[in-house]
């Protein structure tokens, strides 16, 4: 079985009409999602399955929860949002009626034994962001399993903030980088294309947009995509994230360099743009950003 970030899978979510179908759904050991609706005081998350009422005890929400290697606000953050889970068994509340007990832990056990724990460096899977900060951004690889994507590894031109490339609850490719016992480390531009992939999408003499990403003495970097950037003559009265429109002077391939003139400076920042993946396969060797005339190679090798 594939397992998917939470809230990916449409087939997953599910109502049930009556106990004995949840019972069968127990029975089958079937990974269900709903949305959370309350995390109460203790913890635990409730959601509606609709015969009954389910409960995920705080035990049973997430790996390390036990052991305090995770934080209960990876419970509360889960509400109103859809959560996977497994049924254990049945109880009886004070009005004798059924209650659901659930746990979203034994779905992620099973996605890292027959999944995660298969995966190997170069392998390139689907993901869903859950959270940024400025040393990365935080995602979902499977069951609500959560990774990391350094900031330096979610694109070749570079950001002060995730937030200027991704937002919360996007769903995207990554490659995994690094595997170590306690954790899996995943990257994003290998699969946005080398330094060709995205100059031969401007031309010397056409007029584009794109967005201020560093003002240096000597220059205004410009990023024309998430993997390229140029470079601009220095003007004053710009800022970091400023969306500007630029003439194309030049593409020079063996020095992997564009040269803009700033045309026109836009008041607005610019939000992310969607993001374009130039790899279609599900697995990678070798990555190589630069050109092969360049006199600087640039690349990953994900057998080291």
């Amino acid at each position: 079985m594939k397992f998917y970030p939470e809230g990916k899978n449409p087939d997953l979510l599910k109502t049930f009409d009556s106990v004995d179908e949840l019972k069968k759904a127990m029975i089958n050991n079937e990974v269900i999602e709903s949305k959370a609706l309350i995390c109460d005081r203790e913890h635990n998350l409730h959601v509606d399955l609709g015969a009954v009422r389910g409960i995920i005890p705080r035990l049973e929400g997430a790996i390390g929860i036990e052991d305090g290697s995770v934080r209960d606000i990876a419970l509360i953050s889960k509400v109103n949002k859809r959560i996977c889970f497994n049924v254990l068994g049945f109880e009886k509340d004070i009005y004798d009626n059924s209650i659901a007990i659930l746990s979203r832990k034994a779905v992620q056990l099973r996605c890292m034994e027959e999944y995660l724990n298969k995966l190997v460096p170069g392998d390139i899977i689907d993901a869903g962001v859950t959270h940024l900060e400025k040393f990365g951004a935080f995602i979902d690889i499977g069951a609500g399993v959560n990774a990391l994507i350094p900031i330096d590894m979610l694109s070749v031109s570079r950001i002060s903030h995730p937030k200027e490339r991704l937002s919360e609850g996007q769903h995207i490719k990554v490659v995994l980088r690094k595997k170590e016992p306690s954790k899996m480390t995943f990257s994003l531009k290998e699969l946005l294309g080398t330094w060709e992939d995205n100059a031969k999408n401007f031309t010397p003499g056409e007029t584009v947009t794109g967005v201020v990403r560093s003002i240096e003495d000597y220059g205004v970097f410009v990023e024309l995509a998430p993997n390229l950037a140029g470079l601009a003559e220095p003007q004053d009265n710009l800022f970091v994230g400023q969306q500007v429109a630029v003439y194309v002077k030049s593409v020079i391939p063996e020095k992997m360099k564009i040269k803009l003139v700033i045309v026109e400076a836009f008041s607005e920042a610019e939000a992310p743009k969607e993001l374009t993946y130039y790899i279609e396969d599900n697995h990678i060797d070798y990555f190589q950003y630069s050109p092969q005339n360049s006199s600087k190679q640039i690349f990953t090798d994900f057998n080291e």
